[in-house]
Formats: C-alpha cells, structure tokens, sequence
C-alpha cells in the first residue's frame, strides 16, 4: 500500500500528464499536428502508421487488414501508453479517433492511468482532404497511399465528436 502512496503523492506534485488524441478524415492534417504536439518537453510520440508499417509490412490491403492490424496494435499498446502516462509522461497518439469506439479506447486507456487529455479534432472539408493526400501520395513519403475511392470508403465510418461524449475538444477549422 505504501509504494501506492508515493506513486500518487509524486504524480499529484506534478502537472498531470496528458493523453493527445487526433480526430479528422485521412489527409486532414493529423500526423502534422501530432509532430507540433509532441514537441513539448516530456511528451512522446506514437504514430500508428509507423507502427501499423513496421509490423505488418505489405499485409495491409483493404480496409479490413487495417481494422485487424489497428485493433491489435491498440490491444497491444494500451498498457505501454498507460505506463507512460502514470510516470508522468505525456503521450500524442498519431492514431485517429475518428469513431466513438476508437475513442473509447483511448479513454480507457487515460482513465484508467489519470491522466488528462485533450481531443483535437481537425475540422477539413473532403476535398482539401484529397488533394492533401493526391500530394501525399505522390510524395512517396507515407507508408501507405490512399486512393480517392478509399477516402471515401473509410471517411462513410467517420464520426465526429460530440459534446454528449464527454472530451476535452480542441477544434481546428
């Protein structure tokens, strides 16, 4: 009980740390943003493409090799984020949480460690969207290229944030 104490005692003398979390439709802006959160002293990055790249390099065709990758990647990382954030770390995750599942995720996962957190939600019409990722794609920069059919497939199960759902909202127009 005593090693319980101080770990509570230390993190209550310090600021809290803070779980980032990005919602917006593929090339709205999120990876950008993560990298200008994750600058902050004490904050780390965790990028999901990056990640989703390394461990499943060529596996992720369709849409539903990356639901199966991406929930065993979050599965995986739950308990290393809450770590993270219980010594006083704060975490930008670069994974969207464009659903109220993936979100829920995320909640659990700052609750469960109590930690604060932010959402910032990247507000960018369809279009500017495309054309971000035409560029993206052509760059050969990103891990993975996402067609204008697929944006479309993907951003039918987005679902932006509302107030009933209970975050700290950061909204970016």
């Amino acid at each position: 009980m005593r090693a319980f104490e101080t770990r509570q005692s230390v993190r209550a003398a310090s600021a809290p740390a803070m779980l980032h979390m990005v919602c917006g439709k593929i090339g709205a802006g999120k990876s950008t943003l993560t990298q200008r959160l994750a600058s902050e002293p004490k904050t780390v990055l965790i990028s999901e493409d990056d990640w989703l790249a390394r461990l499943y390099p060529n596996e992720i065709h369709a849409i539903a090799d990356y639901v199966r990758c991406a929930g065993r990647l979050r599965e995986a990382m739950a308990g290393h984020i809450e770590a993270l954030l219980v010594a006083g770390t704060s975490v930008v995750l670069d994974f969207p949480s464009n659903t109220i599942a993936t979100r829920g995720w995320a909640r659990g996962v700052f609750e469960k460690a109590g930690a604060a957190h932010r959402l910032h939600y990247l507000d960018v019409p369809d279009e500017i969207c495309k054309a971000r990722l035409r560029a993206r794609n052509l760059s050969g920069e990103h891990p993975f290229e996402t067609t204008d059919a697929q944006f479309d497939q993907i951003t039918s199960h987005f679902v932006a944030p509302t107030a009933e759902e209970g975050y700290n909202v950061v909204r970016y127009g």
